[in-house]
C-alpha cells in the first residue's frame, strides 16, 4: 500500500474496523474509502456489487461482522452463522470481480477445535469438533477462510486470513448481554465499586450509556459475580496492536505475501501475544485496576466455554511482528476510554 490507495475498511466504526482506522491514518494514508450500515448495507449482494464496481478498492480490511460472547453466540446462533456468511460471501466475491489487489478477512481464535492441542497452529484448523457454544460464529469464520483458499487457488487472487485471539479496546462493546468477557468484566467491577459508592445517579447514567444491567447480573456493592469456574485460560491482545498487525501484513513485500496466500496452503495467519491467563486472574487483575474492595464470586452453573485457546504466534513472530501492549497496560488504558466515553457522552 501507498498513501494514496484507496482502501475499504469493511466495519470501520467498530472495535477493529476504528482501530484500523486509526493505525492507517497514523501511515498517513488519505484514501480510504468508508460506509457505515444506514449508508452500505453488507448483508445485500446487490448493494456490495453496486459499491465495489463503483469505488474499485485497492485493498480491502475486512472488519465487518456480528461477534459477541458466550451469552450472545448461545442465544443468536442463527443471525451469528447467517449474517456473517452473507457479508464475507459479499464482499469477497465482489472484491474478485473488481480486482481488488489484496483482501485480509478477519476471524477469531474460536476457529479451532475445542480439546485443540495448546499452543493453537494454523494446521489445526478442522482437526476436531469445535466449542458448542460458538459454532455458529466459527463455521462461519471457517467458511470465509476456505472461501479466501478457493479464490487463490483458482483465480490467483491474494486474499489472506488472519485469526486474532480475544480482543479488547477503545470502541468495545460494554453491553453486559453481549460483550466478551473482558469488557463485561470491566464494567462489572465499575458499577460494584459505584453502587459501594452509593452514586445512584452514576449507575443509572451508565446504564444510558451502556445498556440495562440484566437480571442475571445483580448489582452488589460487596461482591462481583462472574461467570463460570475462573478456571479456563484465555488471551487478550488490544486492538490497536492488531491493527498494527493488519497494516503489516498488508504492506508485506510481494514474496512473503506471495507465500502467505500460495494456491496449495491454508492462507492463515494468527495473530495474538501469546500469552495467557485464567479468568480468575483476569477478574482479579481488572479487580485492582478499577479499584474495587469487594469480593468476586464465580458461578459453576454458567458456561465456561473452552478451557484454552493459546495461540501459536511463531509464523507472525518469523515474518517480523509481535505484540507491543502488555495486558495490564491494555487494561488500564481501556478502563480510561471507558471512563471518559461516559464522561463525554454525557456533555
Amino acid at each position: 500500500m501507498n498513501k494514496n490507495s484507496k482502501i475499504f475498511v469493511a466495519g470501520h466504526r467498530g472495535l477493529v474496523g476504528s482501530a484500523l482506522v486509526r493505525r492507517l491514518e497514523e501511515e498517513g494514508c488519505s484514501n480510504l474509502v468508508l460506509r457505515g450500515h444506514a449508508q452500505l448495507d453488507l448483508e445485500k449482494q446487490a448493494d456490495v456489487e453496486a459499491f465495489f464496481e463503483k469505488e474499485r478498492p485497492e485493498y480491502v480490511f475486512m472488519a465487518a461482522a456480528k461477534v459477541g460472547g458466550i451469552h450472545a453466540n448461545n442465544t443468536y446462533p442463527a443471525e451469528f452463522i447467517h449474517n456473517n456468511i452473507a457479508i464475507q460471501t459479499n464482499i469477497i466475491h465482489s472484491a474478485w470481480r473488481e480486482k481488488t489487489k489484496r483482501l485480509l478477512f478477519l476471524g477469531s481464535s474460536c476457529i479451532y477445535p475445542r480439546e485443540c492441542p495448546q499452543p493453537m497452529k494454523e494446521e489445526h484448523l478442522l482437526t476436531g469438533p469445535l466449542e458448542a457454544t460458538n459454532e455458529s460464529y466459527a463455521i462461519a469464520k471457517i467458511a470465509g477462510i476456505k472461501m479466501c483458499e478457493a479464490y487463490n487457488r483458482q483465480y490467483g487472487t491474494s486474499y489472506l486470513a488472519a485469526m486474532p485471539t480475544n480482543l479488547y479496546g477503545p470502541n468495545d462493546n460494554f453491553d453486559l448481554e453481549n460483550s466478551h468477557v473482558l469488557p463485561a468484566l470491566i464494567r462489572k467491577f465499575h458499577l460494584a465499586l459505584l453502587s459501594a459508592e452509593g452514586k445512584e445517579d452514576e449507575i443509572k447514567r451508565n446504564e444510558r450509556i451502556y445498556g440495562k444491567i440484566p437480571g442475571d447480573h445483580p448489582l452488589c456493592p460487596a461482591s462481583v459475580t462472574v461467570w463460570g469456574t475462573g478456571k479456563p485460560f484465555r488471551e487478550f491482545l488490544h486492538v490497536d496492536d492488531l491493527a498494527d498487525a493488519c497494516v503489516f501484513l498488508m504492506n508485506l513485500e510481494e514474496r512473503a505475501f506471495a507465500q502467505l496466500v500460495a494456491a496449495d496452503r491454508v492462507p492463515l495467519v494468527n495473530i495474538g501475544l501469546g500469552k495467557e491467563i485464567t479468568i480468575k486472574d483476569l477478574a482479579e487483575l481488572v479487580k485492582t485496576i478499577v479499584g474495587f474492595e469487594g469480593k468476586i464470586i464465580f458461578d459453576p452453573s454458567k458456561p465456561d466455554g473452552t478451557p484454552r485457546k493459546l495461540l501459536d504466534v511463531s509464523r507472525m513472530k518469523t515474518l517480523g511482528w509481535q505484540s507491543a501492549t502488555s495486558l495490564s497496560k491494555g487494561i488500564r488504558s481501556t478502563y480510561k476510554f471507558y471512563l471518559k466515553n461516559a464522561v463525554d457522552r454525557c456533555l
